[in-house]
């Protein structure tokens, strides 16, 4: 099994294999327009102008489930992301990461590469770094800035 295997939703509502990146390195972030991290959407989209020629896909996947820190609906999420950051990688529908409703992609990925405290992702802009096979490879905190995972993109790239 690898993350090729998932079908997703898009930011239009439509089915997206995630096979449609396969030879690629994703870098898959669950992310929130009114969070503490939010300022992280200018340094991954650095990182998605600099190594996407080079293969590297970014997912966003906004998530309401930390304090409603992704209020308003898919237009308004991407409206904010790209005014305010210039973001232009991938924006998928907002998605649950943990509990039963949980996206499988998701649960696939936290079963693959847990975090420290247990498996279920503990806040937004948790990202997982996935190589050319779709096998994941790490597992990045929150607090770890896009910067810092610059490494291991260049690694897989």
């Amino acid at each position: 099994m690898s993350v090729y295997d998932f079908t997703v939703k898009g930011a239009d509502g439509r089915d997206v294999s995630l096979s449609e990146y396969s030879g690629r390195v994703l870098l898959i972030v669950n992310t929130a327009t009114d969070c503490v991290f939010t300022p992280q959407y200018a340094g991954l989209q650095e990182l998605y102008e600099k190594y996407e020629d080079k293969g590297l896909t970014i997912l966003d996947f906004p998530c309401n489930s930390f304090g409603g820190q992704a209020p308003g609906d898919i237009e308004e999420i991407n409206k904010f992301r790209t005014l305010k950051y210039n973001v232009t990688f991938p924006l998928m529908a907002k998605t649950v990461v943990n509990g039963d409703g949980a996206d499988p992609l998701f649960t696939y990925l936290k079963s693959c590469k847990g975090g420290i405290f247990g498996s279920d992702i503990k806040w937004n802009f948790t990202k997982f770094l996935i190589d050319r096979t779709g096998t994941p490879v790490r597992r990045y905190a929150p607090v770890t800035s896009p910067e810092k995972i610059e490494d291991g993109i260049i690694a897989l790239i």
